[in-house]
Parts: C-alpha cells; sequence; structure tokens
C-alpha cells in the first residue's frame, strides 16, 4: 500500500490551467533576417512612429493579465535586457546604457500624507510609497527604417528601437500637460528574442495565439507617424498643430505608398 501511495506522489502533477499543455511558444525561435547589401538598397527612408494602446485595434497592448510593457520591464529589472538612457542627445542611437538601479526607479514615488490616527484621534505624517504602474504606459514609439530593395523588388521595414511611454503624473496622480515621459529605449533586435517566447491575446480565437515578435513583423497595430527623415531634424509637432499634424501624417504614408507603386509598370 505504501509502494502504491509513493508512486502515485511520484507521477502527481501541478493542476494544468486548460484542456491541453501549450508549448508551441516555448518552442518558437526567432526567423533570422534576410541579408540586405547596401548595393542592393534602391531607396530609403527612416521613421518614427507613435502606437497608441487606448485604440480599437491595438487594445492587446494592454491586456491585463500580461501587457507588453510589463514583459519588457520584468526583463529589464532582472538584467535580462539592456535598456537605453532616454534623457541623452540622440537618445534613440542607444549610445547610454542605463544602469538597473536607475530602471528600478521609474515610476516608483514616496509621497507625504496626512492622516489622522485612529486611537490618539490627532494628525500625523504618513509615508506612501507608489510602485510602478503599467497602465500608466499607454503609448510605445518605434524608430523604423524603410528599405526598397532592388535585388529583391521588395519594400522591407525593419523596426530598430521601441521606447515605452508613461504619463507625466505628480505625486497625487493629476496628469499634467506638456507630452508623455518616455521610459528608455529598447534595441529591437534585442528584444526579438523575448518577444517570441510571449503570446498576444487574440480574442476571436483563443487556439491561434501569436506571439508578439508575429505582431510587429506583420504590422498588426494601428499608429502614426511622429516624424520622417529631414534636414531640420524636427517632428511633425514642430511645424504643424492640432489636426494637421494627423493630416501630415497621413501624408507622409500615402508618399510612401505611391513611391512603392510608381516603380511598377502595368
Amino acid at each position: 500500500m505504501v509502494l502504491v501511495l509513493s508512486s502515485v506522489l511520484l507521477f502527481a502533477q501541478e493542476p494544468l490551467d486548460g484542456a491541453y499543455q501549450k508549448i508551441l511558444k516555448e518552442e518558437k525561435e526567432i526567423i533570422p533576417y534576410d541579408f540586405v547589401r547596401e548595393a542592393d538598397v534602391f531607396w530609403a527612408k527612416r521613421i518614427w512612429r507613435v502606437i497608441d494602446v487606448r485604440e480599437k485595434m491595438n487594445l492587446p497592448f494592454k491586456y491585463p493579465q500580461e501587457p507588453l510593457v510589463s514583459i519588457i520591464h520584468n526583463a529589464a529589472l532582472n538584467g535580462e535586457l539592456t535598456v537605453y538612457d532616454p534623457n541623452v542627445e540622440n537618445a534613440d542611437q542607444f549610445k547610454q546604457v542605463l544602469p538597473v538601479e536607475d530602471v528600478q526607479k521609474i515610476g516608483v514615488r514616496s509621497d507625504s500624507v496626512n492622516t489622522i490616527d485612529v486611537l490618539t484621534e490627532l494628525e500625523v505624517v504618513k509615508v506612501v510609497e507608489s510602485k510602478f504602474n503599467p497602465e500608466d504606459v499607454i503609448k510605445f514609439r518605434l524608430k523604423e527604417d524603410w528599405i526598397f530593395n532592388e535585388n529583391t523588388s521588395t519594400m522591407i521595414c525593419r523596426i530598430i528601437g521601441v521606447c515605452p511611454m508613461r504619463l507625466n503624473k505628480t505625486s497625487d496622480g493629476t496628469v499634467l500637460e506638456g507630452g508623455d515621459l518616455a521610459m528608455y529605449w529598447l534595441y529591437y533586435p534585442d528584444l526579438r528574442p523575448l518577444l517570441v517566447k510571449h503570446e498576444v491575446y487574440n480574442p476571436k480565437n483563443e487556439a491561434v495565439r501569436l506571439t508578439w515578435e508575429d505582431l510587429f513583423e506583420a504590422r498588426m497595430f494601428q499608429s502614426y507617424i511622429m516624424k520622417e527623415s529631414n534636414v531640420h531634424d524636427r517632428r511633425i509637432q514642430e511645424y504643424m498643430t492640432g489636426i494637421d499634424q494627423l493630416f501630415e501624417s497621413d501624408k507622409i504614408k500615402q508618399e510612401m505608398f505611391e513611391f512603392e507603386h510608381d516603380l511598377w509598370t502595368y
């Protein structure tokens, strides 16, 4: 009887959260990019764009059980990802590494709150510490290179960097005007091995779960252009205001589409 019980305990497993074991994401590996020769690059343009997670198509970015920023930030805190300081000149060129100690301070605040002691009925000052809140991250900034490869006659988009942007809040939670705060820049090729191991929520069919790497490579997100490479190195918001910024963004998209379209003859 003792032998039977011990054998049962030996083969006992933890409860499985689901009808079957999902091992596909654990086995997935990134697909290396095709090599691009400089001599084959007929045309190139650098683009900076913004993904707003509040838009309907981008809701998977803030899936409560595992939002993208939590995946990235936990890896940065554990030292699995190298992140770069967003407050230096040309920060999106990945020049200065941000130490883990500074990453730990992002979104962490200590506030003094006046409260009434229940026993003494006297006013006392209490220190309240707040941790990093993933819900404060509402945007992601991307840096991309668009290339037309004349050897394969294809337009290629290569993401170079990703930057999570969080709300600029005061100690009492009031959102300040003047833009969002950049957390840090990440070099996208270094980020791909992490993204391929985490799935994206699919509201239509949970049996088909793409990874975050699939989502970025397939361009399954809504975004708007905030800057294109230009001689003045300025953003759209520096020479356009209001809804004209969106019109300018759409104009840049249309010009890129027409350029590729006009390369073909029918």
